[in-house]
Formats: C-alpha cells, sequence, structure tokens
C-alpha cells in the first residue's frame, strides 16, 4: 500500500507513545483515524480532542465503517498486542494490509529524507533535540519522537514544506530495520533486550546491519567508542563523534552557576559558545551528535547555537520538577545500567557535596536476570539507593528473579533499601530529600506529580 492510497488508518494499541505520533501524522494529513487501546491515558484523550475515535474494550463491532474498507485503511499495531487479539485477527483474516509502526515509518523514510537516531541509550533526547534545531530553523523538519517534547508538548512534528522526518529508530524487535535512513546517528549498543537477541553479538549484529540500511549519498554518524563496526553502502559517509574526540566534538566545556556552555567542533564549520538550554552534562554529547546531525543537512551555526539555547528537554529525561537549594527532584526514564551510570555522574558533576538518592523500578524480569549485577555497579554512583519491586510489562515473573539481585549486589558504603512501590509516597513524606531521582520505565512515574507537591509543602 502507497501513502497515496491510503484513506483511513486503524491503530491497535493508539496510546503508545510512538503510535500516537504516528496518528497525529495520519489525522493532521486528512483522513480517518481510529483505534482500540487497553486504557484511557492523558495521550489518549488529546489524540480524542484532536479528531481520533478510540474505544477500550477489544471489540470488533465497534470499528468504524470508515475503516472496514480493506483496498483504503492502513493497519497499525503495536508488538505488545498479544497475535490473539480480536480486532488484529479480524483484520488479518479479512485482507488488510496490517503492519507494525515500524513498517510504516519505514515507508516514510522512502518518502521523505529520513533522519534517524538508533541506540541503547540517548536516542529520545538526541533525536527530540535535532527536531527542535531543524524546526527552528530554515530548514524545518518532520518529527517522530520517542518522548513528549517540552518545546512543543508533543512527540510529533509536522512541517507543510520539509521534506525531512527526523526518526527515533528503535532496536525492540529489530523495529529499526524497516528504515532507509538518509542520514543516521547511533549513539550507543550496549547490549539490551536481550529476551528478543538472546546474545551481546546477535545483538551488535543487528546494529551492523541498520548500518547497511543508509542511502547512499547520505551519512553515518557513529559515537567513537563503540564494539560494534559498521558496515555502510558505497557512497556513504561515515563520522565519529562523542563528547571530547572525533570529527565532531566539544571543545572548552564551562560547567558553573547552573549553565554549561562549549566550542562545537566540526569538518564543516566550528561553532563557538554554545549554551546548552537543558544544562546536564550528558546533553554535551548529545547535543554534539544533534548538532552534528542538523549541520549536515543545512543548518546555519547562528540555527545550532539558537536551537540549542532553547531546547527544554523531554519529559521523563532528566526531567527536573523541583530544582531549588533545599530540594531536587528529577524524573529520569534510565532503564539500562549505563543510562543509571549516566544520570549519577551528570548529577555529581552539577551537585557536588550533595547527597544523590535514587528510587529506582527495574523493568523487565529478563532485564533485571540479564544485567543485575550492572545495575548495581551503576546504583552503587548513588549515596542511597530504595529498590522497589520489578516492573513486569510484557512479561511473566522468572522465578528467583527480583529486586534483591540487585539490592545483594551493591556495594558497600551505599545507603540501600527495598520497598514496595505503594509505600513510596509514604516514604517521601517521613524523609527529608536533598537531590532525589526517580529512576525507571515503569509506571513508578505515575507518583512524580505527587511526590513533587510532597517536597513542595515540606519547603512551604
Amino acid at each position: 500500500m502507497e501513502l497515496k492510497d491510503i484513506k483511513a488508518v486503524y491503530f491497535i494499541g493508539a496510546g503508545g507513545i510512538g503510535m500516537s505520533a504516528l496518528a497525529r501524522y495520519f489525522i493532521h494529513k486528512g483522513l480517518v483515524v481510529a483505534g482500540y487501546d487497553k486504557t484511557p491515558s492523558t495521550l489518549t484523550q488529546q489524540l480524542e480532542k484532536e479528531g481520533m475515535v478510540i474505544h477500550y474494550r477489544e471489540n470488533v463491532d465497534e470499528i468504524p465503517h470508515a475503516c472496514r474498507d480493506n483496498k483504503s485503511c492502513l493497519v497499525v499495531y503495536t508488538p505488545a498486542i498479544p497475535a490473539e487479539h480480536q480486532e488484529l485477527q479480524y483484520f488479518r483474516n479479512n485482507g488488510f494490509e496490517v503492519q507494525k509502526r515500524a513498517q510504516v515509518l519505514g515507508m516514510l523514510t522512502r518518502s521523505h529524507k529520513g533522519l534517524c537516531v538508533a541506540g541503547t541509550h540517548g536516542k529520545t533526547t538526541t533525536s527530540t533535540m535535532c527536531a527542535h534545531i531543524m524546526h527552528q530553523s530554515h530548514v524545518d523538519c518532520n518529527a517522530f519522537l520517542g518522548g513528549i517534547s517540552k518545546n512543543y508538548g508533543t512527540n510529533y512534528i509536522l512541517s507543510k514544506t520539509s521534506d525531512y522526518v527526523v526518526i527515533e529508530a528503535d532496536e525492540f524487535d529489530r523495529s529499526f530495520h524497516w528504515l532507509r535512513p538518509w542520514m543516521s546517528v547511533i549513539t550507543a549498543t550496549d547490549p539490551d533486550h536481550l529476551d528478543i537477541y538472546g546474545t551481546k553479538e546477535a545483538y551488535l549484529e543487528s546494529f551492523r546491519h541498520y548500518t547497511e540500511l543508509i542511502q547512499p549519498g547520505g551519512a553515518l554518524i557513529i559515537h567513537k567508542n563503540l564494539e560494534m563496526k559498521p558496515n555502510v553502502q558505497e557512497g556513504v559517509k561515515t563520522y565519529t563523534y562523542s563528547r571530547d574526540e572525533g570529527d565532531f566534538h566539544a571543545e572548552n566545556v564551562k560547567i558553573e552557576n547552573g549553565t554549561i556552555t562549549f566550542d562545537f567542533i566540526s569538518p564543516v564549520e566550528n561553532v563557538s559558545n554554545v549554551k546548552l538550554g537543558q544544562p546536564v552534562p550528558i546533553n554535551i554529547e548529545n547535543g554534539v551528535a544533534a548538532m552534528a546531525l542538523a549541520q549536515l543537512n543545512g543548518c546555519t551555526a547562528e540555527e545550532l547555537r539558537y536551537g540549542m539555547s532553547t531546547y527544554h528537554g523531554v519529559e521523563r529525561r532528566f526531567d527536573f520538577k523541583i530544582n531549588n537549594d533545599q530540594h531536587v527532584l528529577l524524573s529520569d526514564y534510565a532503564h539500562h545500567p549505563k543510562e543509571i551510570l549516566q544520570s549519577a555522574k551528570s548529577l555529581r558533576e552539577l551537585y557536588q557535596g550533595r547527597k544523590l538518592t535514587a528510587i529506582f523500578q527495574p523493568h523487565l524480569y529478563t532485564r533485571t536476570r540479564d544485567f543485575y549485577k550492572d545495575f548495581a555497579d551503576a546504583l552503587s554512583h548513588f549515596d542511597e539507593v530504595i529498590l522497589t519491586e520489578i516492573y513486569p510489562a510484557r512479561e511473566a515473573p522468572i522465578p528467583g528473579v527480583t529486586s534483591q539481585l540487585i539490592y545483594d549486589n551493591l556495594k558497600p558504603g551505599v545507603e540501600k533499601s527495598m520497598i514496595q512501590k505503594a509505600d513510596v509516597l509514604n516514604l517521601v513524606k517521613s524523609r527529608d530529600f536533598d537531590v532525589l531521582i526517580i529512576l525507571g520505565a515503569g509506571d513508578l512515574d505515575n507518583m512524580v506529580p505527587q511526590i513533587t507537591r510532597i517536597l513542595e509543602e515540606k519547603k512551604k
């Protein structure tokens, strides 16, 4: 099915962050957009206000009439939906074109110039940063992001004129293999999703194959210190980057009084005195990658400077809720050991001499089983660690795999405790935290607004 043939789009699992961005794209294109999700959420309510028809019971009879023509309705589903789902079966059994979200993004990279950001971690921030730089520049772009941009209050940017589309390229379920990037950043290849890949070698091979999909004439911007070796097609330029070295890097970094500035060093054109709008040390490196991608596609030095200084961050990505002399509270989606380590190091750099406490909700039994020692090592960079039970997401429990595995491997000297998620609010009420970070990709983040109110009340 070609984009021009589609008159209606039906989403199964409409409320996911990535699915909702695609839904918005088709709503803006003027198509009939409908779908199913298991539970209402802020995102689904926003989509309904924008014109999407959503129901919350698994029921074929609730599929709108406009979505029952198999020649004009595209069906998009998320891999989290079970194969026996009644509506998914209906569409498959009746000749509809049924695609994963990643396949639809792949379709877009064949009709636009895809600027894709892949990697175990850092991809949401880097892609959102690049999208903001480009959207406010003369180049402009469309964007499909894996988090809510705090600049735009959405995970989707639409341009009526730009041929560019910035896409967060997800390696889960090998989804990024559907893409055909014009250019791509690869931020990291630390093994993850071993429930899908099985081995570290298979994970690295998946990224290597992804580099083969970059179109001739385009470019790969790859972190300098990756174990994975790319295999690009002839005609694809390869650049390296990192915070301190590579074709693109930062120099003259200054971190003082809550601000961060640096010089952007580039084979195209150096840009001096870049100021981070979200002054977090890890964003120096993310910013280098985002600016490299934007610069290679026509953004000027002044547009790079302006974009970086006005970037406000992504919800749940080093997301400050309180930041004063008495309390610091932030939420971070970090759910891989390397991400947690980066969060800890950034906080150490920003808040030297202050006590750092992390409340961590592990995400997935398989990830905990595979990386519990690495999680313990990373978390040991905090002064205090509070663990909740594992958030299962799509998984059934694995005997013997609990948060206790991480707890038992935390290094001596770290204050540590384990509590039930249900007891987190009472704990926050009973304690006086200095710098507190809520870590993980599960549902503990839903408590952050209440935690914020509790800490703000303490300040009064």
